[in-house]
């Protein structure tokens, strides 16, 4: 009698649970349906997502991309009477953060979007070969290669600037310079790269960067900053050519890098007065440089000097 009562109380349970789901969907049916002509919820759902994806990428609010598609498809072909395809739209897909992604807006907003390159602008020559020539029209400044057309920083061929590694001090190039420093150190073969030991670089004042262009070779990489001065805006020249670079001086802020991060600071043809300001230039390099760094400094009156920090 017991077992009895208990499966008919279950049975009575089930059966109660059925009612219950059943009356909840019939809601949902009724609720939906009468909103959108009587579209289940499951297709006022897509609907929904299709619209909110329409609306983000900038369409328009009250249209349904697949159903619009459907409408007007979109011919793209080569010539007049071949056969293209036709596009197709898929609704954003939420659970993957598509939705925060960068799309392009309407033509009124764009002015938030990616800026455009400058008419003309050819896609940049690649790595490594950039490291010794640009486009000229994608970096029209030619007036440091007139200027400094006896140190060799670029020189101006054709269509193209060429960068032969010189510099105010490196009168036999980039390369022989670096490999002088590394002779001062002591370093095995004249490699700045000390073995591996020497990673990270900061170069002051880095002009066109051809400081750190060179030292990539050796398995390390530079940061070059300069300002924007007489000679306009040499690290366009820099990034042109692939070198990391950044345009900024030292002195006004603190340098946006964590302390010891690097084990060499340079600064050819220095004329910075690092001492200014109770020696504010110093304790900075000070903090961004690794225990036992090197700080290495040139100038018109003293040719290279090394110190050790």
């Amino acid at each position: 009698m017991t077992r009895g009562r208990s499966d008919a109380a279950q049975k009575k349970r089930l059966l109660t649970s059925v009612c219950i789901v059943a009356v909840f969907l019939v809601f949902l049916y009724v609720y939906f349906g009468s909103k959108n002509s009587g579209e289940s919820a499951l297709e006022y759902g897509s609907r929904s997502l299709r619209k909110l994806g329409s609306s983000y990428l900038g369409g328009d609010e009250d249209s349904d991309l697949g159903h619009k598609q459907d409408e007007s498809p979109v011919k793209f072909g080569l010539d007049d009477g071949e056969e293209g395809f036709t596009p197709k739209s898929f609704p954003l897909d939420l659970s993957l953060m598509e939705h925060y992604e960068r799309h392009c807006p309407l033509p009124e907003k764009r002015f938030n979007c990616l800026i455009p390159p400058p008419p003309g602008y050819k896609v940049p020559i690649k790595w490594p070969k950039s490291r010794d020539e640009v486009w000229k029209v994608n970096i029209p400044h030619t007036h440091l290669a007139t200027e400094k057309s006896d140190q060799n920083w670029m020189v101006v061929k054709g269509e193209r600037i060429r960068f032969p590694g010189g510099g105010t001090h490196f009168h036999y190039g980039a390369d022989k310079y670096i490999a002088s420093i590394a002779n001062m150190l002591n370093f095995s073969n004249n490699n700045l790269n000390n073995e591996g030991r020497l990673r990270t670089v900061f170069d002051v004042g880095c002009g066109v960067a051809s400081f750190g262009g060179y030292l990539l070779s050796s398995g390390i990489i530079a940061m070059s900053l300069a300002p924007n001065d007489v000679h306009q805006n040499q690290i366009q020249f820099a990034l042109e050519r692939g070198i990391p670079a950044y345009l900024g001086v030292l002195g006004t802020k603190e340098l946006p890098y964590p302390s010891r991060s690097f084990e060499l600071a340079h600064c050819s043809r220095c004329r910075i007065d690092w001492l200014q300001r109770d020696g504010i230039l110093l304790l900075e390099l000070d903090r961004v440089l690794r225990p036992g760094g090197y700080f290495a400094y040139s100038s018109p009156k003293l040719m290279l000097r090394m110190k050790r920090i």
